[in-house]
Parts: structure tokens; C-alpha cells; sequence
């Protein structure tokens, strides 16, 4: 009995095996699959649908066949794929709305801008396009290469000869494995005119090329917002364009407003358009809309806004465009299969390939006709010969026994080739009358002529080109029509927030370990002095808020580091949370790096030419720059001073140029001096010494003194105090300063120190995350030499200290609660001062 065989088992390394096999799974998706051929701009999918067409013969002038046949087709022959998939390529080769310039001429219903899906295979039918035609073109002439289909019975084309540049024509989109492709459609006329141009300027520029195409040109119309991200796509592969519905407002009889939507952007679904919008009336996030239809019929697009009495129509459509996809981004990525290797292209090189591929068409079809027109001379010749000696060739075949005596014959005695004595063999009665004879000497004669042509085309390049640029000027003559998309630049490029944001007052935090978040300034409850305050945030046990300003809305916040550079954001571009809340990482909003941190934070309204900043650092080192050096911050930051050996910005602020400063330290030292000594210096200087500090100490807070000023002082320990200004007189810039604050243990150093009027309030933050909001009226007023009064009570048994303060426009009247709870505050720090006493 036979032993059964053992089975073959081979270890492999799985870690090794998973590696190749994804990798030639990606390779597969990404050659095969999902990326088009910069050549003819066709997928593998789309090449076996066009091609397969072609096989059956279902031509533009052909009748149209079921759909399910064409599927049938290119699934058992090129495609071994599920047919649902190769259907519905088809049905978006045939949708007006998809492709500019539609590949399949369909027949019946294959769906609808609404989202309707295409009916079953069996009940549609299809053919070729007319312009699909010119895809397939000379297909038969040697054009292009042929490969084995998936079970190597049959032959498809490798790339089909694409008589238009088809890439940028229809465009395609694609997710491959660790890429993806995006290339919008474009007008045909001026795709061909950038082929024409390049063929006869090689060296042309991105930018002169733009000047011929200027942009995407979508089936659906609608309008693209500025030529920023189109220039940024053509000249890197890459960018991104803005797109919106276009809109007429209509006055009605009755005096209210209409808004007509007449178009729509790419690949945005009609009905779930108009169903967002009903979903958004509804919740009450968009108001002022009282009627909402569709009214498109097959004569083109209608959706009908009827804007109620009161409202806005400009403003509503914002809110739209703002809230609804009647705005789209579309993501260009012009990548594309070059030699079999996916690229990011440019413009430019999309047409040069789209040129080189034409070329090699042209030379092979001129090559392929140049071998039939010298296979049919050499027959002429031979027929020619025969008739020039006419009476010596009937001799010799009548005196040969058979066929291949008689050709070995012909061969022999007038030195002719196989082709040509079986010509002679084969050449009936009739070619011999003097009629006939005539017409070989005159198809000879125009064969020599074309041949003598055809060698000339493939001897110069140009003349080559001048073939390529009659064809494809023949092709847009043709096909041609009128740009659908409108582009638009200047005031209405972007829509800014601030059109669809209230202005209000926020307050912005930001914490030692850098969360920020935005509140709206009522959050907090003002409450008099000694209170114990409200929770201001959530914090970790190690973090505390740092940093807080009040602002609107609108304006620029600019952050300075304490790297001496600066950042900046809109103050609506700052996430709002709640009071409790901790907040987003900085690092989410601007492009700070890890080794740095927010040291001071600047809303400015407006970038005007006559105010200033006005900078101060650890080390007491001070300069003064215009305001409208800061106006262009690039994402990554900008250099706003250059900072000595371990120095780091402390403090900015805005001027106008005629100010007296303050600057005090840790050690309750502080020094008054003109702005004007500082002189105005560029963004990139260092500047001079502000304040000369003793040893250990170091600069606390800098501010700009307006007049009636008082400077606040807060201590570590949560004393405080005001002190008139007249106490400190003006100083030279340089100074080491006078005694701002009686420094001992009980208060500790000065953590703050800030210019007041007594009109204000003042939060306190702790490093327990604590927050108490007061009126600095309540503050005392005290000489210099004193320490001040007791302004929070800090947990002691935590090591509870007040990490920084912030003033705050004064809050509206407090209620009878917080009247209460302000007077047992009051009541309680009175006690405990007594106590102290």
C-alpha cells in the first residue's frame, strides 16, 4: 500500500510575508485600480469599458445596445471584477453632471444631480460618445501597445491613443493606497490651446500657461472663489479651490426678497442641499427663510429661498454659503501614472506628457501607414514590371505546369519578390486593358509621393508637431463650447467670519500648560474683596491659567513667546468653552514649537501706521517697534525681538508713541520713563536696557501709564494695593528704579503690577486654578512703603499662591445674591484684619 504523501509545509517569516503581500496588493491598487494613465487619463476601468465598446462596434453612429451586455463584456474578457462596479463607472461616464464632456452616450434613466441611482443594466443601453470616439482613434494603426487580458486569451490596450488631452478634459478622482488622486475637469478649447501653446513654446511659464487655462471648468457650473489656490494646484500638483452655488436675489412685487439658485458646485447632491437647509430652519440655526422648493426641470437648475420681510437676503445668503454645501471645497491633487509610477505633476508637465504620448501616436501611426504605402508600391512595382513585358510573362505562366513553377518562374527571369510574382498570379484579365494600366501608374506615382511624405514627417519633429496641433485644433473645432464656471477674485475671495459672528466681548484664557479656550466677559460674577472667588476652570494639580484678556470677536489677538516671536488668530478663530472647562492645546491653534510658550498676548483692532508695541524682557531690556510690522504673520510665527543669553519677553504693549512707561520687579522695585526714550527700532533688534536690576531680581510686569493712572501691585500671597501715581516721579530709561511695595513673608514678592483707573475690575487667578473677580475700587489706596491688604484668602494647605492678574471691564449691576455673598466677604476680611491687628 502507498504511503500518503506528507504535506509541504514552508515556514516563512510573517512579518516578511505580510510586507510583500501588502506591498503588492498597494502596487496592484495603485497601477491597476485607481490611479489614471497621465497619457490618455483613463483608468484601467474606463480604458476596458471604451475599449470593449469599441470591440463590439457600439459607435457613436451605431444603434444603442443594453447596458448589460456592454458589463457582460468587460467583465469576462479585461475586467474580473463585480459587475455592479463596471456598471456604475458606466453610468457616471453618461451623467452630464459628472463629466464635462460625457464618454458614453446613454440611453434612459442613469440617474439624476438628486442622488437617483442609474435603473437596472437590463433596462438601459449605451454606445460610444462622439468625443469617446476620439479617444479610440487610429486605435488600429499600430498606435499603442497591446498586453495579455487577466487569463491571457485576449489582448486590450495598454493605453488607448487619446486624440484630446482627456486628463484635464474630464478629470478623475481616485483612493489608492497611502495616496489618492483629485483632478478637476476643465474646458476643452483651452486645454487644447495650452498643447498648442507648449508645442510651440516649450519654455512657456505656469503663469503664461494660466493666461490660456485659467481654471477648472466644472460640469455643474457654478463659480470658483479666487485664483490663489488654482495657481497654488498648477504650479505644485497640489491646492485647493473654493466653489459656490450661484445665486440671483429677485425682487418681488410685494417688496420681499427671493434667492434663485441656479447652479450648484461639483459633485454637491440637489436634494440633500435642499433637505440641509429645511434641517437647519428648522433647528433655528438659520432664520429669515419663509418658503423653501425645488423647481429645476429638464430646461436646468431652480431652488427657490423665499426670504421673509424683515430679513436680509445678503446676510441669509452668507449664513448659507456659511452653513450649507451652496460653498465647497475641492481638493486638487493632480497625480497621475507616469511610466507606471504615480506622480504629483504640475500644469505644465500634465500637458508635456499629454504631448510626448501624442507625438509617439503620431510617429507610429505615420510609421504604420509608411509600411502599408511601401507593402502596396512594391506590388505596383512588380504589377509594373509584368506590363512593361506583358508578352513574355503570358509566355512563361502559360508554359508552366503549375503555380509554383510559374512564380519560381517570375521570380527568376525578372528578379522579382514572392509578393509580387503571387501579385502578377493573382492579376485578373481586366488590369490589362490601357484604362487600367493608367490607373497603376497613377496610384504608383501617388504612393511614391506619400511615402517621400511620410519619411519627411519622420525625419522632422516639427512637421510632426504641425500634424498633432491640425488635429487637435480639427478635434476643438468639433467639441468646443463656452466656459461654464465662472472665476471670480478680489473683495468676495474668501468669506470672513466676522459676516456671520456677533461682535461681542470674550474673555480668553490661557494656562501655564498652554490651553486656551474663549468664554463669553459675563461668565464671571463680580464679587468684592477677600471673597473666596469661583472655580475659573478645570485644571491638573500642576496647571493654573496664566494668561487673561478680554477682547471681541473681532479682533487680532497676536501672541508673543517667550522666544521673542509671535503668532496671531482671529479672537472668533479661539474655541469657546465653558467656564469650567480646561480648554484646546495652543499647539492645536497656532504653530508654536515645544520649547516654547505665550508670554504675552496683544488684541489689536486695527494695524494703523502711528501706533507702536512696546516690548520688555526678563532682563529689564526694552525696545519699541511699529504696530505694522506686525500686520503679515506667517503660520509658523514671526521673529518679533532678538533675545540675549537666557532672557525671555516678559511683557508688550500697544502705544502711540508718546507714553511714559513703568516697569516693576519681583523685588517691589519700579521705574517710570518717557516712551520717547526708547527709540523706534526694527522687528528684529534686541533693544536697550529699560531697568537695572539688582541681583535675584527680575521684571515682573511692564505698563503703559495713562494719565490719572495708579499702579495696582499684587503679591504672591495675595496682598494687594493701589498707589497714585505721583508717588514715582519720571526717570531717565536705565534706571535702577524706587520702592513700589514693602516686600516681607507675610506678603511675598510681587508676582503683578499693573497701571489702573479705579473704573475697572480685576480677576486674580491662583495656582489652584481659583478666580475672583473685584471692582479696583474696592482695592485701598497706600503709599509705596506699605505691603497692602489681604485681596484673597489662598489655601494655605496646599501651597496656594496667586499666579496672575488680569483687569476686565467693569461688570453691569450684581444681583441681590452676589450682594449678599459680597458682604459676607467684606464682613469676613474685616474680621480677619482685626484679628491681625
Amino acid at each position: 500500500m502507498a504511503e500518503t504523501p506528507k504535506p509541504q509545509i514552508k515556514e516563512i517569516n510573517i512579518s516578511t510575508e505580510m510586507r510583500t503581500s501588502f506591498l503588492d496588493y498597494a502596487m496592484s491598487v495603485i497601477v491597476s485600480r485607481a490611479l489614471p494613465d497621465v497619457r490618455d487619463g483613463l483608468k484601467p476601468v474606463h480604458r476596458r469599458i471604451l475599449y470593449a465598446m469599441h470591440d463590439l462596434g457600439m459607435h457613436s453612429d451605431k444603434p444603442y445596445k443594453k447596458s448589460a451586455r456592454i458589463v457582460g463584456d468587460v467583465i469576462g474578457k479585461y475586467h474580473p471584477h463585480g459587475d455592479s462596479a463596471v456598471y456604475e463607472t458606466m453610468v457616471r461616464m453618461a451623467q452630464d453632471f459628472n463629466y464635462r464632456y460625457m464618454l458614453v452616450d446613454g440611453h434612459g434613466n442613469f440617474g439624476s444631480v438628486d442622488g437617483d441611482s442609474a435603473a437596472a443594466m437590463r433596462y438601459t443601453e449605451a454606445r460610444m460618445s462622439k468625443i469617446s470616439m476620439e479617444l479610440l482613434r487610429d486605435i488600429n494603426k499600430d498606435t499603442i501597445d497591446y498586453q495579455d487580458n487577466y487569463d491571457g486569451e485576449e489582448k486590450e490596450p495598454v493605453v488607448l491613443p487619446s486624440r484630446f488631452p482627456n486628463l484635464l478634459v474630464n478629470g478623475t478622482s481616485g483612493i489608492a493606497v497611502g495616496m489618492a488622486t483629485n483632478i478637476p475637469p476643465h474646458q476643452l478649447g483651452e486645454v487644447i490651446d495650452g498643447v498648442l501653446a507648449i508645442s510651440k513654446d516649450p519654455e512657456m511659464t505656469i503663469q503664461e500657461l494660466m493666461d490660456i487655462i485659467p481654471g477648472p471648468d466644472f460640469p455643474t457650473a457654478g463659480i470658483i472663489l479666487g485664483r490663489s489656490g488654482i495657481r497654488k494646484a498648477y504650479e505644485t500638483g497640489k491646492g485647493s479651490i473654493t466653489l459656490r452655488a450661484k445665486v440671483e436675489i429677485e425682487q418681488k412685487p410685494n417688496g420681499r426678497e427671493v434667492i434663485i439658485v441656479n447652479e450648484i458646485p461639483y459633485q454637491v447632491n440637489k436634494a440633500k442641499l435642499i433637505e440641509r437647509i429645511a434641517e437647519l430652519v428648522r433647528d433655528k440655526k438659520i432664520e429669515g427663510i419663509s418658503d423653501l422648493r425645488d423647481e429645476s426641470d429638464r430646461e436646468g437648475m431652480r431652488i427657490v429661498i423665499e426670504v421673509r420681510k424683515e430679513a436680509n437676503a445678503s446676510v441669509l445668503l452668507n449664513n448659507l454659503y456659511k452653513h450649507t454645501a451652496m460653498q465647497t471645497t475641492f481638493g486638487i491633487n493632480l497625480l497621475a501614472l507616469v511610466d507606471g509610477e504615480p506622480k504629483v505633476l504640475n500644469l505644465k508637465q500634465c500637458l508635456e506628457h499629454y504631448l510626448e504620448h501624442q507625438k509617439v501616436v503620431i510617429r507610429r501611426r505615420t510609421e504604420f501607414e509608411l509600411r502599408k504605402a511601401e507593402a502596396r508600391a512594391h506590388i505596383l512595382e512588380g504589377l509594373r514590371i509584368a506590363l512593361d513585358h506583358l508578352d513574355e510573362v503570358i509566355a512563361l505562366i502559360r508554359g508552366s505546369q503549375t503555380t509554383d513553377i510559374a512564380r519560381e518562374g517570375l521570380m527568376t527571369k525578372f528578379n522579382l519578390s514572392e509578393k509580387q510574382a503571387q501579385a502578377i498570379l493573382d492579376m485578373r484579365l481586366q488590369r490589362l486593358t490601357g484604362l487600367e494600366r493608367e490607373k497603376i501608374e497613377d496610384e504608383y506615382a501617388g504612393l511614391m509621393q506619400l511615402i517621400a511624405e511620410l519619411k519627411a514627417i519622420l525625419a522632422d519633429e516639427e512637421k510632426l508637431l504641425d500634424i498633432i496641433r491640425e488635429e487637435l485644433n480639427e478635434i476643438k473645432e468639433r467639441f468646443n463650447d463656452n466656459r461654464r464656471t465662472e472665476i471670480v477674485s478680489g473683495g468676495i475671495e474668501h468669506i470672513e467670519d466676522e459676516d456671520l459672528i456677533p461682535r461681542e466681548n470674550i474673555v480668553i484664557t490661557l494656562t501655564h500648560k498652554g490651553y486656551i479656550k474663549r468664554l463669553p466677559v459675563s461668565t464671571y460674577r463680580a464679587q468684592r474683596r477677600g471673597g473666596r472667588g469661583i472655580q475659573g476652570m478645570g485644571t491638573n494639580e500642576d496647571d493654573f491659567v496664566e494668561h487673561l484678556l478680554t477682547t471681541s470677536t473681532h479682533d487680532t489677538i497676536l501672541f508673543f513667546t517667550n522666544k521673542g516671536k509671535v503668532y496671531r488668530s482671529k479672537g472668533y478663530e479661539i474655541p469657546e468653552f465653558s467656564r469650567t472647562a480646561k480648554g484646546i492645546p495652543i499647539i492645536n491653534l497656532l504653530g508654536i514649537e515645544k520649547d516654547e510658550w505665550v508670554n504675552a498676548i496683544i488684541p489689536v483692532e486695527e494695524f494703523v501706521d502711528d501706533w507702536f508695541l512696546f516690548f520688555t524682557t526678563k532682563k529689564g531690556i526694552s525696545k519699541r517697534s511699529p504696530l505694522t510690522s506686525f500686520a503679515n504673520i506667517r503660520n509658523n510665527g514671526l521673529i518679533a525681538l532678538n533675545l540675549r543669553e537666557d532672557d525671555e519677553l516678559i511683557s508688550v504693549r500697544l502705544t502711540d508713541g508718546t507714553k511714559e512707561i513703568i516697569i516693576g520687579t519681583s523685588n517691589g522695585m519700579l521705574i517710570r520713563f518717557l516712551e520717547e526714550d526708547v527709540r523706534c527700532m526694527g522687528r528684529t533688534a534686541t533693544g536697550v536696557k529699560g531697568i537695572t536690576l539688582r541681583d535675584e531680581d527680575e521684571v515682573v510686569g511692564m505698563e503703559v501709564l495713562e494719565e490719572k493712572s495708579q499702579i495696582l501691585i499684587v503679591t504672591k500671597n495675595g496682598y494687594g494695593k493701589r498707589t497714585p501715581s505721583e508717588e514715582y516721579r519720571i526717570q531717565g530709561r536705565g534706571g535702577k528704579g524706587i520702592k513700589t511695595c514693602n516686600i516681607t513673608e507675610k506678603n511675598g514678592s510681587l508676582v503683578s503690577m499693573k497701571a489702573v483707573t479705579g473704573e475697572e475690575d480685576v480677576m486674580l487667578i491662583t495656582t489652584g486654578g481659583v478666580l475672583i473677580r473685584m471692582d479696583v475700587g474696592d482695592i485701598s489706596v497706600m503709599g509705596r512703603n506699605t505691603q497692602g491688604v489681604r485681596l484673597i484668602r489662598l489655601d494655605e494647605n496646599h501651597d496656594e499662591f496667586v499666579a496672575t492678574v488680569a483687569k476686565v471691564e467693569k461688570e453691569e449691576e450684581n444681583t441681590e445674591e452676589d450682594v449678599t455673598a459680597q458682604i459676607e466677604g467684606t464682613e469676613a476680611i474685616i474680621e480677619e484684619e482685626h484679628t491681625e491687628e
